[in-house]
């Protein structure tokens, strides 16, 4: 459900197929694109896709858990020649068919879907059952989980892209938001990236996912039951009060980056829109084309922080598909269990548990921080401005120091 009409970049071509299993797959093309829109076909021979997996709600917390246990045959840090989100050769018969500069495709070993909710049913009356707490409660785990392939190379992240290839993306991330939020049974739509090992990849190709849900996420009824408490203004007045505080590390006319008063991760922060925008099918091509140049610079900001490549999960929350539209904003959340070069923060006890956090570093001080990285990694782009950034570009592993060059 959108409240206006998704407008898209025309200079972006967008170029739907269909793999061999007849899963959805689109490319996108770059503005400066050198492909031509001739596309390979699928011609491999595969097995049936998975059974749908189901999900379990937990009584005492109402959650849903998903039981997806096909996941266990995903690919785990194959070889380079053996990549599955590279384009296919002879020797691989990867999941994309044809050379690209962005392409998507549906999961084979989805999360959630491929099945999909009754057409024309009620989505108000779907969430007020999914919210009923019961003993034993079982339901299909409808939706959609999607691959976002950011490039053809084999390693890199989305702080590797050019500045085209990134605005690429941000432009399949609006496609794709209002594709899945039209599908029946989805509640909520998240582009995410997991960037490093310490994450927990298991492909280094520079990708990220878009997980379509069949319910609202834990995180988002505690973001929703806050805006009840404070009033529909929260998001906006948390905006205001940051943009005039002492944790800012980038602006723009239509954005802000800065680390949150009650960062719970050694590196956290929030990135939000000035004006309202529900998701990323809300948002202008102004808005897009600003963002990907905010996003490059943030994201090679925490890079340069140490001598390695940071990992993270770069998540984008958006509002509910069918509530709450007016009240929940658009929001990057980057968070790093990277409390120095060496050492990683991981969630015991307390915050495993229990859900009670305790941060290493105090926001204000992670902010100076990242403001200095980040200013250094803008120098560094300049000084090597007659070295273009390539889209094949890959962090490459050097040897680490005691803490960050801040």
């Amino acid at each position: 459900m959108h409240d206006t009409e998704p407008v898209f970049d025309p200079a972006i071509t967008v170029r739907p197929a269909v793999l061999a299993d007849g899963r959805d797959l689109i490319y996108f093309d770059d503005a400066d694109t050198t492909l031509s829109a001739e596309r390979s076909v699928d011609a491999r021979t595969l097995d049936p896709r998975p059974a749908n997996a189901h999900m379990r709600q937990d009584p005492l917390t109402g959650e849903w858990v998903s039981i997806a246990a096909a996941r266990q045959n995903r690919v785990m840090l194959p070889p380079a020649h053996l990549d599955p989100l590279a384009p296919q050769t002879p020797d691989n018969p990867s999941e994309i068919p044809s050379v690209y500069d962005v392409a998507v495709f549906e999961n084979r070993s989805p999360s959630f879907g491929p099945a999909l909710g009754e057409p024309g049913a009620s989505a108000a009356d779907a969430l007020a059952d999914l919210r009923r707490i019961g003993l034993e409660r079982t339901k299909t785990s409808i939706g959609r989980c999607e691959v976002v392939c950011f490039s053809p190379a084999h390693e890199g992240s989305f702080g590797s892209l050019s500045r085209s290839r990134a605005r690429t993306v941000i432009e399949a991330w609006a496609h794709r938001t209002a594709a899945l939020s039209a599908l029946p049974g989805v509640q909520e739509v998240f582009p995410f990236e997991n960037r490093g090992r310490e994450i927990g990849v298991t492909l280094p190709h520079p990708h990220g996912q878009i997980y379509s849900y069949p319910y609202i996420t834990p995180r988002t009824e505690r973001l929703l039951a806050a805006i009840d408490d404070y009033g529909p203004t929260l998001m906006a007045d948390v905006l205001e009060r940051e943009r005039n505080g002492p944790r800012v590390l980038l602006s723009g006319e239509h954005w802000t980056a800065f680390v949150p008063f009650a960062a719970r991760w050694p590196i956290e922060v929030h990135l939000l829109p000035h004006r309202h925008v529900p998701d990323f099918a809300a948002t202008t091509l102004a808005e897009r084309d600003e963002l990907a140049g905010l996003y490059l610079q943030l994201l090679r900001g925490i890079d340069r922080l140490y001598d390695s490549p940071t990992p993270y999960i770069a998540a984008w929350h958006q509002a509910p598909v069918h509530e709450h539209r007016d009240d929940v904003r658009l929001m990057l959340q980057i968070t790093s269990p990277r409390r120095a070069a060496d050492k990683l923060k991981f969630l015991a006890g307390s915050e495993a548990a229990k859900g009670a956090w305790i941060g290493d570093v105090a926001p204000e001080t992670a902010a100076e921080a990242l403001r200095r990285a980040i200013a250094d990694a803008a120098s560094d782009e300049t000084t090597t401005a007659n070295t273009p950034t390539t889209d094949a570009a890959a962090s490459a592993p050097a040897s680490e120091t005691e803490g960050p060059r801040a």
